[in-house]
C-alpha cells in the first residue's frame, strides 16, 4: 500500500513537470475556444489556397507533440471507450480521474498527431474546446492529488 502511494506520487510529479509548460497556453485556448485559428492564404502566384495557422496554436501543438502524453495508438482509446462525437469526448473529459489519464492523452493525441496529416483537426480541437478541456482537466487532476498528498504529509 505504501509503495503504491509512493509510485502514484512519483507519477504525479512527472505529470506535473510535463504539464507545467503547457499551462501557459490555457488562457489563450480558453479565449479562442469556439473561434477560428486559421486563415486561408491565396497568394498572387499560387493556384490554390492553403491554411495559415495562428502562431500560438502552432507553438502549442509543437510543444504538446514532444511530450510523453502523445499516444500513437489513440484510435484504440476511441474504440475501447466508444468515442464517436465531440459530445462523447467532452463527457469523458468531464468525468475523467487520474485512472483515465490515458484516455485524456488519447483524446489530445488524436488532435495533435492526427492534425499533422489533417491540419483541420487542430482548428476543430480549438473550436470544440477539446484542447482547453483536456489541459484544464489534467490540471484539475494534478491539483486534486497534490492536496491529497499534502494532507497525508
Amino acid at each position: 500500500m505504501e509503495l503504491d502511494a509512493a509510485n502514484r506520487y512519483r507519477q504525479l510529479e512527472e505529470y506535473k513537470k510535463i504539464l507545467k509548460p503547457l499551462l501557459r497556453y490555457l488562457p489563450w485556448l480558453e479565449q479562442t475556444s469556439g473561434g477560428e485559428v486559421s486563415k486561408n492564404y491565396n497568394g498572387e502566384t499560387t493556384v490554390m489556397s492553403f491554411p495559415v495557422y495562428d502562431g500560438t496554436l502552432m507553438s502549442f501543438v509543437r510543444e504538446v507533440s514532444r511530450t510523453p502524453f502523445m499516444d500513437r495508438n489513440y484510435r484504440y482509446v476511441y474504440t475501447r471507450n466508444h468515442l464517436v462525437s465531440h459530445d462523447d469526448e467532452r463527457r469523458v473529459i468531464e468525468k475523467a480521474t487520474i485512472k483515465e489519464w490515458d484516455i485524456l492523452c488519447g483524446i489530445l493525441s488524436k488532435y495533435v498527431l492526427g492534425g499533422q496529416t489533417r491540419a483541420m483537426l487542430w482548428n476543430e480541437a480549438v473550436k470544440e474546446r477539446i484542447f482547453y478541456l483536456v489541459i484544464q482537466k489534467m490540471c484539475e487532476i494534478i491539483e486534486f492529488w497534490d492536496k491529497q498528498f499534502a494532507k497525508k504529509a
